[in-house]
């Protein structure tokens, strides 16, 4: 891993080189593997704005698999059948959200909200 561009020396050269530190970072998060973890996360964060506050009030991210399957929450049956209706525009927004194609399909689950004498 290279911290140092020569490059961009600016009159500096040889080790003495600063980087931005995004750049080192994605660099690190490439050469770990980590990076298509960390787009994952970033999708889950972006859920709310890509899909709007009516859908978000009623749904939530909780994963994305490495197959691309998004695994959302839904608080009620009703909208669990309207969001399945609209998977696939979603995951078009969603794709063109981020600029990549890491959602595949969204797999949708009913949310179990604690009720009398359940913990949550």
């Amino acid at each position: 891993m290279t911290y140092y561009d020569d490059s961009r020396a600016g009159g500096r050269s040889g080790r003495n080189a600063p980087r931005p530190i995004a750049e080192m970072l994605a660099e690190a998060l490439r050469e770990s593997g980590l990076d298509d973890d960390v787009n994952r996360a970033q999708m889950l964060e972006l859920w709310p704005r890509i899909v709007g506050v009516q859908i978000a009030k009623v749904t939530q991210a909780r994963l994305i698999a490495e197959d691309g399957t998004m695994v959302v929450g839904v608080k009620t049956h009703a909208w669990m059948q309207e969001l399945t209706m609209m998977e696939r525009s979603l995951v078009a927004k969603l794709n063109a959200a981020t600029g990549d194609a890491s959602v595949k399909k969204i797999r949708w689950e009913l949310l179990h909200e604690p009720g009398p004498g359940r913990t949550p």
